[in-house]
């Protein structure tokens, strides 16, 4: 432990915190946060849950050699959960213009976080990362908002002053997958053993009428997973789904021709001319009007976007600059299309992610770190890039999507196996 040396009080600061700290590494990473700094601690107080759900304690003074070096420290371990023993009030400055946050403007992480306001503290809604906090003052609220949405005048939270973030914890009883998994990612991890267990956490939140999104890359149709995939929105396990301009497009090749980019989903032969059925589905989608419009017409009867719109699953489709098409479904704008996710992911419970890493890395930064995250990908390095943006409560499983959807299939339709 760090030596703390007792001399000027100028530059310390006394703070607490609270939770299941050994288990999560909260006291740890506290602790490393100081001394990556240069700086010192003193642990004044430490008491330890005696029961498995019981949190612990602790109380430390924080040591710094100058004000900004101390207030540098305190802004590192108040992310990690510490709070100051003696709470001061948040404090706020109006916006100067709109769409312009004040200067020293208070940048979110994706945990819940709570101001102190007016002698209370007050839980922000639509937690998310990298937005500022806006306060209602007369309603008592505060939310995370977007600098496009801020308007002039709007209150809105600036220092590190009356914030306490709660980071994720892991309590010692256990935490089904999450808590299975020692390590985030791993291509060791035994993956049909995963698989079960992840299934058991679908069918636990469908029982509890939790909601369970689903964000998918065309990968899911070129492996195999499409007919899967379909059933599983049939059965209700996909509440709504979060994708590309290319699933859908694929998705309708595959139902139409039977290929996915020009090559048979059955045997893994390239079509003859099949380099042109991607482009004969999205003719098909244009010439019917939309998706919803192929499936009133008949010409649609069988996917992953049939099953969509015929079992009323809302489905957003963000397009791309790369995109073919886009067809008439995919939401061109990107605002809008940033919208629309974050309105699907409200009240999120589970959220699958299935071989798409930069709709997974999107999706992963709207989420609070409260929402289980499960990310699926062959390439490991697609799983961590999701880690290292900010995601840090994913669970990355290494597998081929084709495999992974119809084995989790396979669980939940005899969750005894």
């Amino acid at each position: 432990m760090n030596t703390f040396h007792k001399q000027s009080k100028a530059y310390t600061r006394e703070v607490e915190v609270r939770g299941h700290l050994i288990d999560s590494m909260i006291l740890t990473r506290i602790f490393d946060r100081v001394m990556d700094l240069k700086g010192e601690f003193q642990v004044t107080q430490f008491t330890i849950g005696t029961q498995k759900t019981d949190p612990s304690y602790a109380r430390l003074i924080i040591k710094g050699n100058s004000t900004q070096h101390l207030e540098k420290m305190l802004q590192e371990i108040y992310r990690e959960g510490a709070v100051p023993v003696e709470i001061e009030s948040v404090k706020l400055q109006p916006a100067p213009a709109d769409m312009v946050m004040p200067n020293d403007f208070y940048s979110t992480t994706n945990h819940p976080t709570h101001i102190y306001l007016d002698d209370s503290w007050v839980k922000i809604q639509h937690q998310v990362m990298d937005k500022c906090i806006i306060v209602n003052r007369a309603a008592k609220t505060a939310r995370c908002e977007a600098i496009r949405n801020i308007r002039k005048g709007d209150l809105t939270v600036v220092g590190e002053t009356g914030i306490r973030v709660e980071p994720p914890e892991r309590p010692r009883e256990g935490l089904d997958v999450f808590q299975f998994m020692s390590s985030n990612t791993s291509t060791e991890k035994p993956t049909t053993t995963l698989i079960k267990r992840i299934a058991a956490d679908i069918l636990e939140t469908k029982k509890k009428r939790g909601r369970i999104i689903a964000v998918g890359g065309p990968a899911i149709i070129h492996t195999g997973g499409a007919d899967a995939f379909a059933k599983l929105i049939r059965m209700g396990y996909v509440d709504a789904l979060l994708a590309g301009n290319a699933l859908a497009v694929h998705d309708v090749e595959h139902a139409l021709f039977g290929t996915s980019l020009g090559v048979s989903v059955a045997n893994g032969q390239s079509a003859h001319r099949g380099h042109r059925n991607h482009m004969a589905a999205i003719n098909q989608i244009f010439k019917a009007g939309s998706l919803k419009a192929m499936v009133q017409k008949k010409i649609l009867t069988k996917g992953i976007m049939y099953e969509c719109v015929t079992n009323n699953v809302p489905y957003v489709l963000a397009a791309s600059i790369r995109d073919d098409g886009p067809i008439p479904d995919a939401v061109t704008d990107m605002v809008e299309a940033q919208r629309r996710y974050r309105e699907v992911l409200k009240d999120a419970e589970v959220v699958l992610m299935l071989s798409t890493m930069l709709h997974s890395i999107a999706v992963g930064n709207m989420l609070p770190s409260s929402v289980k995250t499960i990310a699926i990908d062959i390439n490991p390095s697609a799983v961590t890039k999701l880690l290292d943006r900010g995601s840090g409560q994913a669970l990355g499983v290494v597998s081929d999507v084709g495999t992974f959807v119809p084995l989790l299939l396979n669980y939940l339709e005899k969750p005894s196996r």
